[in-house]
């Protein structure tokens, strides 16, 4: 089972989404940023370094909401989510084909990455909850 956490970033009641590149495990497919967690990390560090290095962006961890397990066949993954905001920085994609805000409400139109449309139909109202923090 691969560790990973991911970054759900609110900004203005509207939620970030990035797009998988044609060479990556799941192309073209919409996720929350995010990655493995190292041996010597936390769930929450991790999604520190991994946001700064795929987005350059400092966060700031608000909450921690439910992880899901999810079975892609050729891998398992645990993927913990963190409800988070920005501090500082602008958005440069250093891994990611494009970005885009979404209400909630829009959720179901983006084409997500199996583990990702999982995480949001698990943490739906955790996250509206984490809109208003």
């Amino acid at each position: 089972m691969i560790e990973v956490s991911c970054a759900i970033i609110i900004k203005d009641s509207k939620i970030l989404a990035v797009q998988r590149g044609p060479e990556s495990s799941h192309p073209w497919k919409w996720e929350f940023p995010g990655g493995k967690i190292h041996s010597d990390e936390t769930a929450a560090q991790c999604i520190i370094r991994e946001i700064d290095e795929e987005l350059q962006l400092r966060i700031e961890v608000l909450d921690q909401l439910e992880y899901i397990e999810f079975d892609y066949g050729t891998k398992q993954i645990q993927l913990i989510p963190f409800i988070c905001k920005i501090i500082s920085g602008v958005i440069v994609l250093t891994e990611h084909a494009a970005k885009c805000w979404f209400d909630l409400d829009q959720w179901q139109t983006i084409d997500w990455s199996g583990a990702d449309r999982e995480l949001i139909l698990m943490n739906q109202e955790s996250i509206k909850t984490g809109i208003k923090i």
